[in-house]
């Protein structure tokens, strides 16, 4: 039983220090007139704490969106790079859009980029 609670204690901790540091949060950035898109997040305290990814807008392939339904449905945006892969915009644990809000912020951002979108 002691075993559990210590194991309690370590995953409670590792959820709180993630909660308290914002791991995950940042912004995205999209800037037309320079056709440059920059993506900043939080990371865990440490060597790579700020990550900051900078593209351009040519090199952009795509705008997809994954959807999973079912017990635990999941949809995700993610913006194809080429050369990079597939970069998420959206955080993956967010339950919190329906599948219009996902759908009309991709066609907002494809709109915006000028490039196609694609639905998983």
């Amino acid at each position: 039983m002691s075993f559990y609670g210590i194991a309690g204690l370590f995953i409670s901790a590792y959820l709180w220090c993630t909660i308290l540091w914002n791991v995950g949060s940042g912004y995205d950035r999209f800037d037309r007139k320079e056709g440059v898109v920059c993506i900043f997040r939080w990371g865990f305290p440490g060597i790579k704490r700020r990550v900051f990814l900078r593209f351009l807008m040519r090199d952009i392939q795509s705008i997809r969106i994954q959807v999973k339904e079912g017990l635990f449905p999941r949809r995700i945006l993610y913006m194809e790079i080429r050369g990079q892969g597939a970069i998420p915009l959206t955080r993956t644990d967010e339950k919190f859009f329906t599948p219009r809000e996902i759908e009309q912020k991709a066609a907002e951002l494809a709109y915006f980029l000028r490039i196609p979108m694609e639905v998983f």
